[in-house]
């Protein structure tokens, strides 16, 4: 199964869907696709199992359960399919599109893209095809530890 997610934006990702829609139509794809769409309508295609919104838990599982995640570019999406060491294919919102109001996602989804966390290129059907061909994404560690550690240095310096 696959996972689309197009996250809690509250403007619409159609243009994702529709890329999505067509490489199941062309048998690019052949696995079952299950779409979060949030506030994006996805009625007209006929190839997406799209429910607006699942709980975290359903959420988990989808993701526990697909092969491949195709994502929009929020964090905490493209994260979790990361920290579950699933190959996840990124698509950026674009503000041309009317999909975000900037372009933030297009530098989030360069620098996860440029540290093999994820798959992103202008071709979803080659970015597919990869992900299949075996992509393992590259092991995520959290700043976490790296951020305290520079606050607790500048308190002390303070």
């Amino acid at each position: 199964m696959i996972l689309v997610v197009l996250g809690t934006q509250e403007l619409p990702f159609t243009r994702l869907l529709e890329q999505v829609n067509n490489l199941k139509e062309k048998g690019v794809i052949e696995e079952e696709i299950i779409v979060q769409n949030g506030h994006t309508p996805a009625d007209q295609f006929a190839h997406l199992n799209a429910t607006p919104f699942f709980s975290y838990d359903e959420m988990s599982e989808l993701y526990d359960q697909a092969s491949v995640i195709i994502s929009h570019g929020g964090t905490g999406s493209l994260i979790t399919g990361i920290k579950k060491n699933k190959p996840v294919i990124a698509v950026a919102r674009l503000s041309q599109h009317g999909e975000h109001n900037d372009d933030h996602q297009t530098e989030i989804v360069a620098q996860f893209k440029e540290t093999e966390h994820i798959i992103a290129s202008d071709s979803l059907e080659e970015d597919i095809k990869r992900a299949f061909a075996g992509f393992k994404p590259a092991p995520y560690e959290s700043g976490q530890t790296q951020i305290i550690t520079m606050i607790r240095n500048y308190i002390n310096n303070i």
